[in-house]
């Protein structure tokens, strides 16, 4: 069977974060300077607590639950996700130097987490209740369910109505009021799917002349750690709740997947080929990294 290969592109940090050179450790502070604020008054003892951690490290007054794993690599890696810390280090590695590693970046790892605690409680404001009456994104506009099974609807149940004047957009579906959270979350996200379907088509067709590459399929995907992959034989996935992201993210997340067909890492060669259809293609993944989309709604 032909084997693969399969490039994603992740939620919070796309590759695998490249941990900073190590740096002069700064002189102790004086006796009459200021204190900074203790580390552990941001970060509980025992908060950070990898769903799959085998080891515990204290960082600033605050321990550190991380997933270790050894295999074949030169350097010690670290990554920090929504899970928490994971560590990675090649199979002659003390445990004495993995830690000191730690340490030595602990500034690094203790802003990573603080940012992933920051984007989590984003991402529960961001959940939907879905009631008649809820308002979520579409293509980065808000808009306003309403619930009305009298409608009489061209297709599928469902139809945008655009706003009129300050009054938001609404997404008016064939349901009675009596409908339940779940019900209401299947036709609505029903709808957002088909969406989702025409719209990363457009943009795919759109942009893979430019790139001068063709893809097989698009498929759509619910995965919950990534935006989009690539792989080989010419298949894109795209996850469905790009869609409530503003255009130009989506466009942005397009052109990184089909530029993957040209270049199957993350080289310089391969940004010359995003920038070459995109060059402003840095904003937007920053700015992808800084939206909250929930993935449980």
């Amino acid at each position: 069977m032909q084997r693969f290969v399969q490039l994603a592109l992740d939620f919070l940090t796309g590759p695998d974060p490249v941990v900073p050179p190590p740096q002069t450790m700064a002189p102790s502070p004086r006796d009459d300077a200021s204190p900074a604020e203790p580390m552990s008054s941001v970060f509980q003892p025992g908060t950070w607590q990898h769903p799959r951690a085998n080891r515990r490290v204290r960082l600033a007054g605050c321990e550190v639950g991380y997933e270790f794993k050894r295999g074949k690599r030169r350097t010690i890696g670290l990554s920090v996700g929504p899970e928490g810390l994971s560590v990675r280090a090649p199979r002659w590695t003390t445990v004495g130097e993995v830690e000191a590693f730690i340490q030595e970046k602990s500034g690094w790892v203790l802003d990573k987490l603080r940012a992933s605690r920051e984007r989590a409680g984003a991402l529960e404001r961001a959940r939907t209740v879905w009631s008649d009456g809820a308002e979520f994104d579409f293509l980065g506009q808000r808009v306003r369910l309403v619930l009305d099974s009298a409608h009489v609807f061209a297709s599928a149940g469902a139809a945008l109505e655009p706003g009129d004047g300050d009054a938001l957009p609404v997404l008016r579906l064939g349901l009675a009021r009596t409908a339940t959270e779940v019900q209401i979350r299947d036709a609505a996200q029903a709808w957002l799917m088909r969406q989702a379907q025409q719209v990363f088509s457009e943009s795919l067709q759109r942009f893979a002349p430019q790139l001068g590459v063709s893809y097989s399929k698009l498929r759509l995907s619910s995965a919950g750690t990534r935006w989009g992959s690539a792989s080989a034989d010419g298949t894109i996935r795209l996850n469905w709740r790009l869609i409530h992201l503003k255009p130009e993210m989506i466009d942005y997340v397009v052109v990184h997947e089909l530029s993957h067909l040209r270049h199957m890492d993350h080289s310089p060669q391969f940004w010359d080929v995003v920038a070459s259809v995109m060059p402003d293609h840095l904003d937007r993944r920053q700015a992808l990294r800084r939206v909250a989309v929930p993935l449980g709604d």
